[in-house]
């Protein structure tokens, strides 16, 4: 039975995906302004001369020593990675979430007050996370003849270095 919802699930997102990409390539602007409205959030005010380097090395400076604790012993309001040890958490928000989305840290967090629930992106990243780890926790794995044991997928995928993740694919090449 639970086999049965999964693939009914994992049918039902490919089918809501393939109905988006045919409303996008044939040009249903109402759709298309409906993406852009919901993937294109307002552009995050740039924080004066905010230097991403010299802030994680602050943060290592002020965990020094804790690294290998839990990041929800060492940081406040961890929701999710709590149990990721702090050093990592570090490193999974610079090359993770930063250069997958091409943002700062200030993308999500007011500098010097990261536990603060200030900016949206911020749930929206948890959210997203939560997603990512649907897709590859249950989804993937469910689909039948895939050349990976273990598919995968992170924020790379679809963001590509880019805040609006990527719905335009280019144009194929014709002989």
């Amino acid at each position: 039975m639970k086999s049965t919802i999964q693939r009914f699930l994992s049918v039902a997102a490919i089918t809501i995906l393939g109905t988006l990409s045919i409303f996008l390539f044939n040009g249903d602007s109402r759709l298309e302004t409906s993406i852009s409205a919901q993937t294109n959030p307002s552009p995050t005010p740039a924080t004066a001369e905010f230097d991403q380097k010299a802030a994680l090395a602050k943060l290592r400076e002020q965990i020094k020593g804790r690294e290998k604790e839990p990041a929800s012993a060492v940081f406040k309001n961890i929701q999710t990675m709590k149990d990721r040890p702090a050093g990592q958490l570090l490193a999974v928000m610079e090359f993770g979430y930063s250069r997958s989305l091409g943002v700062t840290c200030t993308h999500c967090h007011v500098p010097d007050k990261w536990e603060s629930e200030d900016k949206p992106q911020k749930q929206i990243g948890r959210d997203m996370a939560a997603m990512v780890a649907t897709l590859n926790g249950t989804t993937l794995k469910a689909i039948k003849n895939l050349k990976s044991a273990s598919p995968t997928i992170n924020c790379t995928t679809c963001h590509r270095g880019q805040v609006v993740p990527a719905i335009n694919l280019p144009t194929l090449k014709t002989e």
